[in-house]
């Protein structure tokens, strides 16, 4: 018993010295990025964006590979069970951290428990739009035509259990009004259809909304971040306009698998903070709507906490839910 409790001691002891003489020499060969959704999308190039100003740091290619599948569940769940050594890290989100473990029956993770969090990279705020015949100015105006007629608006979404579905649902809720939800298969045809007055309202991604609201093509109302967005200064957010409190954002990050050495952890960090405090990466951002959220691992932990706590209470009240 001795012998092998001296054994036990012997090598944990070899495997802690180990550790920060591997994290000094990692990383000795490309890192794969797995992205849990379809190339070209916004989610794709912030991954890119960052993979290759990380990469510039760490002195290895970053690679990316793209899987989709189940709203990004499938590669969530593959990134979850991954050897923890550095070389396969994922992009996490709001979706797939958040409001999957509580939409998929059984999404095969858990957020808290299988991932190493190594960093936020960003925010996105969404802009409340409506088609220009609906006699609505404003939040206030929208709430109160919605209580006149409880169910009677329809508002599009990108798919059900979508960030912009749940984000309708959660303001329906904080209003205390009635809307009926017309889901689409992506953001694409939910804003022909607003454009074509087939639906009410749509709470659009900010880029494609822009030329859409100069050109008189829709009413933007207010924008769902808790604070005014750059691209739409003179609107107003949700929570100034009427709904205190009120904020629906989403965030990406970069996530290991749970048991990744720290050291790694702290170096990919390090990288990542670097290229998403970096001008380059700012200004990319600002084209696709988002803004940069630097943060430790610790921080974008408790923010994966917060975000599963928050949304998994909207995905209940919804009712939204995949078997």
């Amino acid at each position: 018993m001795k012998f092998a409790l001296a054994t036990i001691t012997l090598f944990t002891a070899t495997m802690s010295a180990l550790a920060p003489a591997a994290a000094q020499d990692y990383p000795s060969r490309p890192i794969t990025l797995i992205v849990p959704y379809s190339a070209g999308g916004g989610n794709d190039l912030m991954a890119r964006t960052a993979a290759e100003k990380m990469s510039k740091t760490l002195g290895q290619q970053i690679v990316i590979e793209n899987r989709g599948g189940a709203g990004g569940s499938i590669a969530t769940r593959q990134i979850a069970k991954s050897a923890p050594d550095g070389y396969t890290l994922g992009l996490g989100g709001t979706g797939t951290l958040a409001i999957n473990p509580t939409l998929y029956g059984n999404v095969g993770y858990d957020p808290r428990k299988d991932f190493a969090p190594v960093g936020l990279i960003a925010t996105s705020a969404l802009v409340v739009c409506v088609h220009p015949s609906l006699p609505v100015r404003s939040i206030p105006d929208l709430i109160a035509l919605a209580k006149k007629s409880p169910g009677t608006l329809t508002y599009a979404s990108a798919g059900t259990g979508s960030g912009i579905h749940l984000g309708s649902e959660y303001f329906a809720a904080s209003a205390g009004i009635k809307l009926t939800h017309v889901p689409y298969k992506g953001s694409s045809p939910a804003l022909t259809d607003l454009i074509g007055g087939h639906v009410a309202i749509y709470f659009s991604s900010l880029p494609p909304a822009v030329a859409l609201v100069k050109e008189g093509k829709v009413r933007a109302l207010a924008v769902t971040s808790a604070k005014r967005s750059p691209i739409f200064p003179d609107l107003p957010t949700v929570a100034e306009a009427a709904l205190p409190g009120y904020e629906a954002v989403l965030h990406y990050g970069i996530v290991a698998p749970a048991g990744t050495p720290r050291p790694i952890i702290d170096k990919l960090g390090a990288a990542l903070r670097a290229a998403v405090t970096s001008d380059e990466l700012r200004s990319r951002l600002a084209d696709d709507g988002a803004e940069p959220l630097a943060s430790t691992p610790e921080e974008y932990a408790a923010d994966i906490d917060r975000e599963e706590t928050k949304w998994s209470a909207i995905v209940k009240t919804s009712g939204a839910k995949v078997d």
